[in-house]
């Protein structure tokens, strides 16, 4: 069982070739899945073009920067 602290952090749970948004070009998009604890109503999909190492890792430090914020007294 998780426990209060790690239920409401952000994090990414998915990471996954996608097409290009409407009106973009390219070939190398990706989708990002951010998601709040288990929390189904608290997710963030993204898309972002690079390789799917440089996606992942600009994912998850998404997350770590929003909960940063959260811990710095930003929204909670």
């Amino acid at each position: 069982m998780q426990d209060d602290t790690i239920k409401s952090k952000y994090h990414v749970i998915k990471v996954e070739k996608t097409t290009a948004p409407k009106g973009m070009l390219g070939d190398n998009w990706y989708l990002y899945v951010i998601q709040k604890g288990d929390l189904t109503n608290s997710i963030m999909d993204c898309k972002k073009t690079g390789t799917l190492k440089s996606v992942t890792a600009h994912a998850k430090e998404v997350a770590e920067t929003i909960n940063l914020r959260n811990v710095k007294g930003g929204r909670k």
